[in-house]
């Protein structure tokens, strides 16, 4: 493991990198593929060393104190690793996106353009807790021919160290240069990635809102950012209540930690009285926290009284907050007050209602009938994800292998000059798409 002891050192590691990723964007699919086989093999072969290093950050993390929803990211078992290293060989089967061919046009007689998908070059990427974030980031980017520059969570330090080993040893024994993917350990050295934009071509901070905000102000490299999941899931006064409890419960308590869980229910008043004691008994069974407005508290008098922060706040944890609106409009107008753009969720029968919710609510995800769980890359069939997007400009909501890369303009002429189409006797562009 390189351990960076200054600025010049860090700049040594980016250009390493940078060169490992101008080699690997040439790799053919099968190349890349061979690469990712070896990567799982490697973490294979080191599961019980993973685990153990996994064991020593959580027992040091407890001394420390560590919040609860922090905590649970950061466990790595048996199984979380088991699933990672699946995803590293369903990425493998995913189509190859670098090489495609975009437009194929004809300009003119002889003279002909191409647009072309390639890598973006190298990628640095800024994590939570979760170590097996690493896995699935470096997996994607070797698929999509990047160089990547992982920093973790200091929580995280044992468990990454020994996930990046494993992968450099898997790398060693095939054309994927080893140096195409870096590790770094310490806070100064995240302060010094955002400086290096001439090596490094895009960040993706996932963290609290504020550090992302903090990456944003501090770097002259693009961004892409995931901050807080502040989600919601409205229930329509059309919804199916049976159906609703159920999805209800799943949002919140399947992880509570995640970002795709919800953190504020919204209910028509119509359906309230009907609704709440069930959704409450289903939640309190398993140890869920209430908080509710004034108009749930008249029904749910034993409950905690939610207050104005409570609307903007990211619990990850077995806590849900409750309001009761009159109308859908209302549920929208709160949900684009207060929600983070992540995923938002509506419960109904009612299909002008579905249409209305999905066409005025503002967020990446926008889900019916179904949990706010679902807002995965691995679920949504991209293999892995290397984070959620809640910006406008795409790539938006879980982004794989397509967020990863860009695309030139290739042209191909015989002598052909500008000067030919302009003035008096100026011939005719073709513009013909050649498929």
């Amino acid at each position: 493991m390189t351990i960076i002891q200054d600025t010049s050192g860090l700049i040594a590691i980016a250009q390493q990198t940078r060169q490992a990723a101008s080699k690997l964007a040439l790799l053919d699919t099968e190349g890349k593929n061979q690469a990712l086989e070896a990567i799982a093999q490697a973490l294979e072969l080191a599961k019980d060393e993973i685990l153990q290093a996994n064991m020593a950050d959580c027992e040091a993390a407890s001394v420390e104190g560590i919040a609860k929803p922090l905590y649970k990211r950061l466990q790595l078992d048996e199984h979380k690793l088991r699933d990672a290293i699946a995803g590293v060989r369903d990425v493998g089967k995913l189509a190859d996106p670098v090489g495609q061919v975009q437009i194929h046009r004809e300009l003119d007689t002889g003279l002909v353009l191409k647009r072309i998908t390639c890598p973006l070059g190298v990628l640095g990427i800024i994590f939570e807790a979760r170590p097996e974030a690493a896995i699935q980031i470096v997996s994607l980017a070797i698929k999509s021919g990047n160089g990547v520059i992982l920093k973790g969570g200091k929580e995280a330090i044992r468990s990454c160290a020994a996930i990046v080993k494993a992968i450099k040893q898997g790398l060693s024994q095939t054309a994927v240069n080893s140096e195409a993917v870096q590790l770094l350990t310490t806070r100064e050295e995240t302060l010094e990635l955002l400086n290096l934009d001439k090596y490094v071509d895009l960040i993706i901070p996932r963290g609290s809102n504020s550090f992302v905000q903090f990456v944003q102000d501090n770097t002259r490299i693009p961004v892409l950012g995931h901050a807080e999941g502040i989600c919601h899931l409205y229930i329509d006064k059309a919804a199916d209540i049976a159906k609703a409890i159920k999805v209800t419960v799943d949002a919140k308590i399947q992880y509570a930690a995640a970002c795709n869980a919800i953190e504020t229910l919204l209910i028509h008043q119509s359906i309230a009285a009907e609704f709440l004691p069930k959704i409450a008994e289903s939640l309190q069974i398993v140890d869920v926290e209430l908080k509710g407005d004034q108009r749930t508290l008249e029904i749910l008098p034993n409950i905690a009284k939610a207050i104005d922060i409570d609307w903007e706040t990211e619990y990850s944890d077995f806590i849900l907050s409750i309001k009761i609106v009159d109308s859908i409009e209302e549920a929208i107008a709160h949900i684009n007050e207060y929600g983070s753009r992540h995923t938002e969720a509506i419960m109904t029968e009612d299909l002008a209602a579905v249409e209305t919710f999905f066409g005025l609510v503002n967020a990446a995800g926008v889900f019916h009938n179904c949990s706010t769980r679902f807002a995965d890359g691995f679920r949504y069939g991209f293999g892995a994800e290397v984070g959620i997007s809640t910006q406008q400009m795409p790539p938006r909501g879980p982004v794989g292998l397509e967020g990863l890369i860009t695309y030139k303009y290739q042209m191909t002429g015989d002598g052909h000059i500008v000067a030919a189409y302009t003035g008096k006797n100026a011939q005719s562009f073709t513009h013909q798409d050649l498929g």
